[in-house]
């Protein structure tokens, strides 16, 4: 296993960014949602495990790379010159927007 997340969405994108690269993905637990309440929620989360185990270690660093924000740059505001984290979408301080 490679990735797994409660949100389905952001699964569902590191699926696509791993098969972008040529990595063959199996994805397990699929529709697993409906057994919630049955087993523990973590137990039915989305999970993608590579098809072939030389590409283990390739598919953890494109993953590492794509979700890191390392590289991520902050934003000044336009409004206040309050500088915001690059994930804000919204000033933390005045609320105005991004763009």
């Amino acid at each position: 296993m490679v990735y797994t997340n409660a949100n389905r969405f952001i699964v569902a994108n590191a699926k696509n960014i791993l098969e972008s690269y040529g990595v063959q993905i199996a994805v397990k637990n699929e529709f697993a949602s409906s057994a919630i309440g049955e087993v523990s929620p973590f137990d039915t989360w989305v999970e993608l495990w590579v098809v072939r185990d030389r590409d283990y270690d390739m598919a953890c660093r494109i993953l590492e790379s794509a979700i890191s924000d390392e590289h991520a740059a902050p934003w000044i505001c336009k409004s206040c010159n309050e500088e915001n984290d690059e994930s804000f979408e919204f000033c933390w301080n005045c609320g105005q927007s991004a763009v």
